[in-house]
């Protein structure tokens, strides 16, 4: 243990800790910028420089690591004085548009300004121009409000194993952009959104879909629904003040409600029926031993991945639509036969924790009969800004519940917003199955839990399954090679592009550097489902009743001729980027 001062206050801290943290134990604050905990911890920016006594010159305090009788001093007059200068130089090619900006009032480079009292930019001289790339259907680039602090470019290129993003140029022309600027789009960015997550300020962001679904609202001839993944209930909260984690389930349906939505569904529904296709094709695949592992499909970011990274491996992923766009085809298939609704008037909007749905639902393989399974795709975040736009006091809202038939879910849905999670729910339906009774066996711990890949071999009708599960798309890769070698014998396999899960995509609320610091905020969110999931009267997407009625009624057997019309789909190798 190692004895400093802070600030008069005097701590003790494990050997090995910086100063930053070890203030952030003493609860006190020290501004940072470019530091983002575990992901860049670079000391670039400058912000977080304090005095440390024996030291001719200030030092980064989140990359110094404390020293024994070490005395520090983090708001001194020289310091605070420097800390304005830095923000003074990065303003001065800042385009400070901060009203118009999709981040104002969630911006750190803002926070701080307003804290440090910068009311004039010293240093106004000549700024770089960029062009704004919005060409993606889910990630808009604005460089020109890039602060250079590179958080992006470590996420993409180091939690991720991307590379779609980088630094270029030098000197006053530096930026982050990607191989000869081209846009997004066109490079192999899987849009899987934790740039935007890790970005400080606006300089990345969702494609903005809200004036579509206003539009649609407000057009009497469309049939407007709404329907919202498991992880948007757990998070949409935090957007009003409620502590991480906070399940609003009935107050969103609520908001919904009152933003004109015609009916408000519940993609868990979708899920599980996602649940019952997977199953049964991971069951007959299993039985023949056929093109194993299974692997899941419900990311489009990780489909996306795959597509371009393991073009030879495509057999293994999992025929099966993801929960959203199974219920959009639904929606506009037996829903609107059973009610008399003209489908082509149907407008389905998928209220989603993600930024690559809306790339996923602009696929071309994902429509039936010229019918588009969904139409628009909206990010929780998106959402937030719509119930405030519209006047909403959303914690002062009644609760209330989902429109029938389609708001009847299962507690295996709502753990799909987690890493494992697909893999525990078609588990407990695959278990059932092929005992040929209904097990007491519902929690997979095995599966459960954040460490980076899982492996478990379970025994269902006396034969051994061996699962494996990866979040995060650098596992991803891990676990492909593996496969792609022949170095492991998985028999099913779960992932998700984003660390942690849907929880944790890249279309939920952002949180600062200091608040991903502090908190776990996968954990909180996680714990929110599997509560949702303990306190559920059915937790086995089987024995959801209204998956039972609309099987009988209209699509006959899982996996049959007309579920795989409707709820299947394909994948194709996608050319990578030729550098």
């Amino acid at each position: 243990m190692i004895h400093l001062t802070i600030d008069g206050v005097s701590i003790e801290v494990e050997e090995g800790t910086t100063i930053l943290d070890a203030a952030r134990q003493a609860n006190i604050d020290i501004p940072t910028l470019c530091f983002l905990k575990g992901v860049n911890e670079f000391g670039d920016c400058r912000m977080c420089i304090v005095e440390v006594e024996g030291m001719r010159k200030p030092v980064t305090s989140c990359i110094t690591k404390v020293a024994e009788g070490m005395v520090v001093h983090t708001h001194t007059k020289s310091i605070m004085d420097a800390r304005r200068t830095v923000l003074d130089l990065t303003l001065s090619n800042h385009c400070k548009d901060c009203l118009t900006c999709i981040r104002n009032g969630n911006c750190e480079l803002q926070a701080l300004a307003q804290k440090y009292n910068v009311k004039n930019i010293t240093y106004a001289g000549e700024k770089n121009t960029h062009e704004i790339d919005d060409k993606s259907p889910s990630i808009v680039r604005d460089f020109n409000k890039c602060i250079l602090c590179r958080r992006c470019v470590s996420t993409c290129k180091n939690i991720q194993e991307i590379g779609a993003i980088e630094t270029t140029e030098r000197g006053f022309a530096s930026c982050v952009s990607t191989a000869h600027n081209e846009s997004l789009n066109d490079v192999d960015c899987t849009f899987c959104g934790q740039c935007i997550e890790a970005c400080p300020c606006g300089a990345l962001h969702e494609k903005d879909d809200t004036d579509r679904v206003w539009d649609a609202i407000n057009d009497e001839t469309k049939y407007v629904v709404a329907q919202t993944a498991p992880a948007v209930r757990v998070a949409l909260g935090e957007e009003f003040g409620n502590p991480i984690g906070t399940n609003v389930t009935g107050k969103m349906t609520t908001a919904l409600r009152r933003l004109g939505f015609d009916k408000v569904f519940d993609t868990n529904t979708g899920a599980d029926f996602t649940i019952m296709e997977e199953a049964t094709e991971f069951i007959e695949r299993f039985s023949k031993g056929e093109n194993l592992p299974m692997i899941t499909s419900c990311c489009p970011a990780w489909v996306r991945f795959a597509e371009k990274n393991f073009p030879n491996q495509l057999q293994h992923i999992s025929s099966c639509k993801s929960p959203h766009q199974m219920f959009g085809a639904i929606i506009k298939s037996y829903y609107a036969q059973k009610f008399n609704i003209d489908p082509k008037s149907i407008f389905v909007v998928s209220v989603m924790p993600c930024v690559a749905k809306k790339y996923e639902c602009t696929r071309e393989e994902m429509e039936v009969d010229g019918l588009r399974d969904v139409d628009a795709v909206i990010t929780t975040r998106e959402l937030a800004r719509m119930i405030k736009q519209h006047d909403i006091e959303f914690n002062e809202l009644e609760e209330t519940s989902f429109d029938d038939p389609m708001g009847e879910a299962t507690g295996a849905a709502a753990i799909f917003g987690v890493t494992g999670g697909v893999m525990e729910a078609a588990l407990r339906t695959a278990a059932d199955v092929l005992e040929g009774k209904s097990l007491d066996k519902l929690d997979y711990e095995a599966v459960r839990g954040n460490e980076a890949i899982k492996k478990a071999t379970v025994n269902i009708a006396g034969k051994d399954i061996t699962v494996c599960v990866a979040h995060g798309l650098k596992n991803a890769r891990i676990v492909m090679k593996q496969i792609e070698a022949g170095e492991v014998d998985y028999q099913f396999v779960e992932i998700m592009a984003c660390p942690g899960g849907c929880i944790n995509g890249g279309g939920q609320p952002i949180k600062n550097s200091k608040t991903r610091s502090r908190v776990d905020i996968k954990k909180l969110r996680t714990e929110s489902l599997y509560t949702i999931d303990e306190k559920s009267t059915l937790r086995k997407s089987h024995e959801n009743p209204v998956l039972k009625g609309i099987y009988s009624e209209f699509f006959g057997d899982a996996c049959g001729e007309k579920a795989h019309k409707y709820l299947h789909t394909h994948y194709s190798a996608k050319k990578k980027y030729d550098f």
